[in-house]
């Protein structure tokens, strides 16, 4: 397992430096520059901007300074936001994401396996045809049509939660549900077709004929397997899901890191354009190596190897 951890590591970290460097050559590339504007700048005062934000040397001379920086852990100056570093923007919009992003992960991952492993047990039911027609339903509404109707039912008609902003526990209870309806729809179907395929093999058969209840065998033995392909799943969605959702933040008014993500690319902000793509990648080679470690515990028949 050691073995298996150290390869991943490297290959991440080698995945993470593409990236980095990748995003910033494409950034450089773009056409426009952050300075630009209907009014022509003084060359003088323009000089001493580029020199501000370390955009006054060659192409390579940026890109290892840029590199340095990030190994330090410092991010840069947003160009957009005067006075204000990416990882200050950082550090107060994206605690918010994570909360919202986390409580739809755990939300979307429970909701998804109880329903399909509920749907597998009945199958060729009413339960499994309903629960498969709601899992339909979620997958193509989008969410900035899952979001209103959810603000217009439990906050407009029934007043039970607040309709958008953030603030207490309330707050969070309708975005969590917009983002993580899709991807719990996902997941109940990828868990309903890999529970249906594992309860027709040989130990599953064993396990009934020594009498065990249903519920024993489904839950104590063949979830462990079921669940591998909703596990392979959960690594990007985690890192999809941590780093918010541009609608949902947008339609519930969540001061969260996607409003900035996007005034990124129209403000032609490449530090916080940078930042917020490299905070992205990190997560998901991060979770991408937690479903690694996951694959290895829950199926032994996986070699450290492999």
């Amino acid at each position: 397992m050691l073995a298996l951890l150290s390869k991943r590591l490297v290959s991440l970290l080698v995945v993470l430096f593409c990236v980095v460097s990748i995003t910033f050559l494409l950034i450089r590339a773009s056409p426009g520059g952050p300075f630009d504007g209907e009014r022509k700048i003084p060359e003088a005062i323009e000089k001493q901007l580029l020199a501000k934000y370390k955009l006054d040397g060659t192409l390579w001379q940026q890109y290892t300074g840029y590199i340095g920086d990030l190994l330090r852990g410092d991010l840069r100056l947003s160009t957009k936001y005067r006075n204000r570093s990416v990882n200050e923007i950082l550090a107060q919009t994206l605690p918010v994401t994570l909360a919202l992003g986390g409580a739809a992960f755990l939300l979307a991952t429970f909701a998804g396996v109880w329903i399909g492993t509920l749907a597998a047990m009945y199958r060729h039911t009413w339960r499994d045809f309903g629960a498969m027609f709601l899992a339909l339903a979620a997958i193509s509404l989008p969410s900035y049509i899952i979001g209103p109707l959810l603000i217009l039912v439990f906050a407009l008609t029934l007043g039970w939660l607040p309709a958008g902003g953030w603030g207490g526990f309330s707050h969070l209870i309708l975005p969590a549900l917009t983002l993580a309806a899709p991807a719990a729809a996902v997941i109940a179907r990828l868990m309903r077709g890999s529970m249906v395929e594992t309860l027709q093999m040989d130990f599953v058969r064993t396990a009934r004929a020594k009498g065990l209840k249903e519920s024993t065998v489904v839950y104590r033995h063949a979830l462990r397997i079921a669940i591998l392909p909703v596990v392979s799943y959960l690594g990007p969605l985690a890192a999809h899901l941590l780093t918010g959702s541009i609608v949902v933040e947008t339609v519930f008014n969540i001061p969260g890191a996607g409003g900035f993500f996007v005034h990124s690319i129209l403000n032609r902000d490449g530090f916080l354009l940078g930042g917020m793509v490299i905070v992205y990648c990190a997560m998901l080679v991060f979770f991408n190596l937690l479903v690694d470690l996951a694959y290895g515990f829950l199926d032994p028949r996986i070699k450290s190897h492999a």
